[in-house]
């Protein structure tokens, strides 16, 4: 017992500093947090940087794209096989390969000289930002465990408020770099930020030694590759499915029923399964959250990539001002999240962000080629209010039904169910817009995202379990197993 806190204490001390005594060790949230944007950030900086990309290398939306579905599509994948790999081997050295990884991703896309190239950039992005988010929540549980505390609630706000309101940043980031240095510029972003996360890293995330099993050995033999590549198949599969549904692929969903297959057969048989399905399938709970993450994310990344380019090409405003139209976003999420962030009962803000998400898609319908700005900026603020809850919620709830031993890949998987739903919300964009982002597109767009949104409201609504989460501070989690 002692030896195993020893270790505990050990991790947790950056640089074989001493951590607090009773506390939360708040040197971790620098790079925790740093970490954690790297993701978002070049999720919706991309948003304002589509349009003129497609200028400068002659290509259509329906190919820029791509650029949208080539990080999602790495990150998916990568997510929970990364968030496994720091639950057995510590965030440290996962962490700093994947910040420099993403150092050489903006290296690379600076210097693209056609799209092909730039797509490869924007592949490497999502692996390199793969351990931030998996990474900061392996460390707060770690330092729960060590506190005594098992629900921090103002460590899981200030990474909430960063994951999911930083990404709204990125479009206005966006619009003063383009104007500043091109789109290129948006890319080299991504250059000082590794090298800051690589400094933060090494200076203060703990170094782990690989857990070890009963019988001494590392936990490298625990390593479920055969789980990891069959799930990465199913993914890969269905995503490129998802990207062009009416492509006439018709072997894509066929190969992934199959590898899904595959995967949970494999998974049901291995003695250290990369996903416990029996575990997954057993928390219903959790199984809904995940549900919840896609749905919510189609139309949160709808809005971003759709409603940005509409307000370019469909209302005429340059990419600078396209980007501080959506600023407004980031206040009013970052005030919602700050203000609800202390209570920790998730259904009251899954409520209300359906709610919200309801009332910004139902507020698309008014706008028109030559709305005034203030409409624009109306639905970006009342969007706000869901961007500031959802988030929020959703991290909070896997934080608290999750299994404590694998909440690196659970967080990864909320990750990956939240880029699927970037996916679709990707596809949905080419279908309803073509080749040109106008306002009927933009209506049509509306109705699906104002379906989904529907769906949201009903599955909260429908889950009586969350009404347990936070019903009493510092109660045990449940899992409901």
């Amino acid at each position: 017992m002692t030896g195993s806190l020893a270790r505990v204490l050990r991790r947790l001390r950056p640089g074989g500093a001493k951590g607090p005594a009773d506390g939360f060790d708040r040197r971790l949230l620098a790079p925790m947090m740093l970490g954690s944007a790297l993701n978002p950030v070049n999720s919706s900086i991309i948003s304002v940087s589509l349009v003129p990309i497609g200028a400068a290398l002659g290509a259509p939306p329906s190919r820029t794209a791509w650029l949208i579905s080539a990080l999602y599509l790495a990150t998916a994948i990568g997510q929970p096989v990364v968030g496994r790999l720091i639950d057995l081997f510590g965030p440290r050295r996962l962490f700093l390969a994947g910040t420099a990884l993403t150092g050489v991703a903006g290296v690379v896309g600076m210097l693209a000289p056609d799209l092909g190239v730039l797509i490869v950039a924007r592949v490497l992005l999502g692996f390199g930002t793969c351990s931030g988010y998996p990474a900061a929540m392996y460390l707060i549980r770690s330092e729960a465990r060590r506190t005594g505390k098992e629900s921090p609630a103002g460590v899981l706000t200030a990474l909430a408020v960063t994951t999911q309101t930083i990404a709204v940043i990125g479009p206005s980031l966006g619009g003063l770099l383009i104007g500043v240095g091109g789109w290129r510029a948006t890319l080299a972003v991504n250059i000082p930020l590794a090298a800051a996360g690589l400094y933060l890293g090494a200076r203060r995330i703990p170094a782990t030694p690989a857990s070890r099993r009963d019988d001494g050995r590392h936990g490298v033999s625990d390593l479920d590759l055969p789980g990891m590549g069959l799930f990465s198949v199913a993914l890969v599969c269905l995503l490129l499915f998802l990207m062009n549904p009416g492509g006439g692929d018709w072997y894509l969903p066929v190969l992934t029923l199959a590898a899904a297959a595959g995967f949970t057969w494999r998974e049901l048989r291995a003695r250290q399964p990369f996903i416990d399905v029996r575990v997954l399938g057993g928390n219903l709970p959790l199984v809904a959250t995940y549900v919840r993450a896609l749905l919510c994310y189609v139309v949160t990344y709808a809005f971003l990539y759709g409603y940005t380019q509409w307000t370019e090409e469909g209302r005429g405003l340059s990419a600078s001002q396209a980007g501080l139209v959506q600023l407004p976003l980031f206040t009013i999420a970052i005030v919602v999240s700050t203000l609800t962030g202390r209570h920790q009962a998730v259904r009251g803000k899954l409520l209300v962000g359906a709610v919200g998400q309801i009332a910004a898609c139902s507020l698309l319908f008014l706008l028109h080629a030559d709305s005034p700005v203030w409409m624009l900026l109306a639905v970006v603020i009342v969007l706000g209010i869901p961007q500031g809850l959802n988030g929020l919620a959703l991290q909070n709830a896997v934080y608290h039904q999750a299994d404590a031993e694998r909440i690196g890949s659970s967080a990864g998987l909320l990750r990956t169910f939240g880029y699927l739903g970037a996916i679709v919300a990707s596809a949905a964009n080419g279908a309803f817009f073509g080749r040109h982002v106008d306002t009927q597109g933009l209506h049509h767009l509306a109705w699906f995202m104002l379906a989904v949104s529907i769906l949201f409201l009903a599955l909260t609504v429908a889950d009586r379990s969350l009404r347990r989460i936070g019903a009493a501070e510092g109660e045990p989690r449940h899992t409901d197993r």
